[in-house]
């Protein structure tokens, strides 16, 4: 009897054990669901996240504007150059001789040019010695027509002086036809400005950007990347040499399934976490703007949902998310690398596409190449000068 007693009791105590477990784990679940449910409340669903993200940014590449042979390459992968630095140079001894040549015949078209308005006074002074020589002429006649009457003067010397007259008014007439048109090729303009001058002028400019297109800039500060000349190769205008990555303007491209971007808009905060530095590190930034189209829209085989079986893809939208400068110089990021970005999406009062507005300025731009510019316009004054191109003559 005691045995069977022993037994009722331990039945009943594992299973009162077990009530209290099953109540204890229903706490559990139910305390767990309302956590997550206040969690999803304030914060989930106020946040759209992705692991679908990388890092992008410029890859800039580095061509030649001329042809030519390699002789000497400045940088190599991976190291940092600078705006305007050299990068490649090209053989310039095809280049050296056609400037020389365009230098010769600028200043030759100067000196022709000057000559031009040295004839205006030559010419000038013709006019007025033919002004001379028709007013003598004219004198002569009269004398010898009022001589006529009393027989002094024969008939044929009056007809002669009237032969001088107008033998003196032609060759008046032909001076001042070449002095008008020896005027029309230098009438309102200057030696520097001349036509002819200003022709030779772009020769000698033409053929200072091939000289000065022989060496071939950094267009950008970056780090060289993807180098494929080699010395000694021969390049042509356009080839791809190398490739400049800046790692100062980066962005983040974050691909989100369409689903999760309709209350995402332009300036929402985003927090990310690269996959380079771990957790630990936390980059900051906003976003800058949805694409227009899906990722598969864009890609280089687009899918044909018309044609065969269909499966309906969710499919994604890249967003773009711009990075806080500061954060990039602590932490400089790689292009492509992966990145885990959660995007707060409380404050949908924006807008998901980018206003119309025109730029006022370039997105990019360069100063590298503008130097050879300036060179060949200080050389071209240069050689105006030395040749007596200061003339203001009009």
């Amino acid at each position: 009897m005691s045995n069977e007693t022993s037994n009722a009791t331990s039945n009943q105590s594992s299973k009162t054990g077990r009530g209290r477990l099953m109540i204890l784990f229903t706490i559990v679940v139910v305390l767990a669901l309302i956590a997550y449910g206040a969690w999803w409340a304030i914060f989930a669903r106020h946040a759209e996240t992705t692991d679908d993200a990388y890092v992008g940014g410029n890859v800039v590449q580095v061509t030649p504007q001329a042809g030519g042979t390699v002789v000497a390459i400045h940088a190599d992968d991976t190291e940092l150059v600078q705006a305007g630095a050299p990068l490649v140079e090209l053989d310039r001894r095809d280049a050296q001789v056609a400037l020389d040549q365009a230098q010769a015949q600028l200043a030759q078209a100067v000196r022709e040019v000057r000559n031009l308005y040295a004839n205006n006074s030559t010419l000038e002074a013709s006019v007025r010695l033919r002004s001379a020589d028709l007013q003598r002429a004219r004198e002569d006649l009269a004398r010898r027509q009022e001589l006529s009457g009393s027989g002094a003067i024969s008939r044929e010397e009056i007809e002669h002086a009237r032969s001088a007259v107008r033998s003196a008014e032609s060759a008046l007439d032909a001076a001042r036809r070449q002095l008008a048109s020896n005027q029309v090729l230098t009438d309102r303009t200057s030696v520097a400005r001349h036509p002819n001058v200003q022709r030779a002028a772009a020769q000698v400019e033409a053929a200072h950007l091939a000289y000065a297109r022989a060496v071939i800039p950094a267009p950008i500060t970056g780090y060289v990347a993807k180098r494929s000349v080699q010395v000694g190769q021969r390049v042509a205008p356009g080839a791809p040499l190398l490739s400049i990555v800046p790692l100062d303007m980066l962005w983040v491209d974050a691909n989100f399934k369409e689903v999760q971007i309709s209350r995402m808009r332009i300036g929402q905060p985003v927090t990310l976490h690269s996959d380079l530095y771990g957790s630990d590190v936390v980059f900051h930034g906003k976003v800058a703007g949805l694409s227009a189209g899906t990722g598969s829209a864009f890609s280089l085989l687009p899918a044909q949902n018309a044609s065969g079986n269909w499966i309906k893809v969710v499919q994604r939208v890249p967003v773009r998310v711009t990075l806080d400068p500061d954060e990039l110089r602590a932490h400089p990021l790689r292009v492509g690398v992966s990145m885990e970005a959660r995007v707060d999406i409380s404050d949908a009062a924006g807008t998901s596409l980018a206003a119309g507005a025109v730029r006022a300025e370039p997105a990019y731009r360069t100063d590298a190449f503008a130097a050879s510019g300036k060179e060949a316009e200080a050389l071209i004054a240069r050689i105006i000068a030395d040749n007596g191109g200061s003339t203001t003559q009009h």
